[in-house]
């Protein structure tokens, strides 16, 4: 008796809220699925009773809290010849979710994986902010902790390209506020809230102005799209700029400062712009800066 062919794992991106973006296929898919794998089951439930579809296959709880126990359950099965469809809430399954988790363990395992296109967060709310897209990067969720996040943020200060953030929306006015400290308060970004959703709001202007709109509070799931240092403060010492030497970046950390940044931020943003040392700009501060 010859053995059954593996399956397909199907990795299917879910309406960001509006039903009607589903594809055909992906309420073919739905509908012809033997076992589904949902980051939220009550979502997907709802999703096929708004598209007229009957889930016919089984379907299975596949988050953060369970993916590690359900890799080995979905791979067995797959490895048996069951198509598995892979389902996000949102957007598209592996994009700062567990997903990538499954995908990779199904591709390392020789297993098929297909993918039925459609929305994400990601390129939404790029195509509606306005800002370059010629090169981004995507940074998910920054660290809860705010000495890694802090980190984080100062690391990313002299990026080039545009990024792209999720954030929760008890976190985001924090988060504003710290990307404004660590990237200067007049780096350009727009805040996409709820996107496709019956209240999408987006929110365009400086870091300082979009920490002011979030104080207010705001609900909802949150895209923010930051726009790339600008090529001053890319620039490295040696180079003509502002960062050429310590002194002159002693000089911005004050002018920072005297802005309202706290020091501590103040120095590891103008470090991560400058490429000097965050240390030797400390001392600098700190002794007045008579060096460089």
């Amino acid at each position: 008796m010859k053995d059954s062919d593996p399956g397909t794992l199907i990795v299917a991106a879910a309406p960001l809220g509006q039903p009607a973006d589903a594809s055909p296929r992906l309420a073919g898919a739905l509908a012809a699925a033997p076992l589904i794998a949902a980051e939220d089951t009550r979502r997907v439930l709802r999703l096929a009773r708004v598209l007229g579809v009957r889930l016919t296959g089984r379907m299975v709880s596949y988050h953060n809290a369970v993916d590690q126990d359900k890799v080995a359950e979905l791979l067995a099965a797959l490895a048996a010849g069951t198509d598995v469809l892979l389902i996000a809430d949102a957007g598209m399954p592996g994009v700062s979710d567990p997903g990538y988790r499954l995908i990779g363990a199904a591709a390392e395992a020789g297993i098929a994986v297909t993918v039925l296109p459609g929305p994400s967060a990601v390129t939404a709310a790029l195509a509606v902010a306005g800002l370059p897209t010629d090169r981004f990067c995507f940074e998910g969720f920054p660290p809860r902790g705010a000495g890694a996040r802090e980190r984080r943020f100062a690391e990313l200060a002299a990026e080039p390209r545009t990024m792209v953030f999720f954030e929760s929306r008890r976190r985001v006015a924090a988060t504003l506020g710290e990307l404004a400290a660590a990237f200067g308060p007049d780096r350009q970004a727009v805040a996409c809230r709820e996107l496709t959703k019956t209240h999408e709001e987006v929110a365009r202007g400086t870091l300082a102005e979009l920490a002011a709109w979030a104080e207010r509070g705001v609900l909802g799931e949150i895209t923010l799209v930051v726009a790339g240092a600008p090529a001053r403060a890319r620039q490295r010492p040696g180079q003509p700029g502002w960062a050429a030497s310590v002194a002159a970046a002693v000089a911005e950390v004050a002018a920072r400062q005297a802005a309202g940044t706290p020091r501590k931020q103040a120095i590891a943003a103008v470090a991560a712009e400058s490429g000097l040392p965050k240390r030797e700009v400390y001392n600098a501060v700190v002794t007045g800066g008579q060096r460089g």
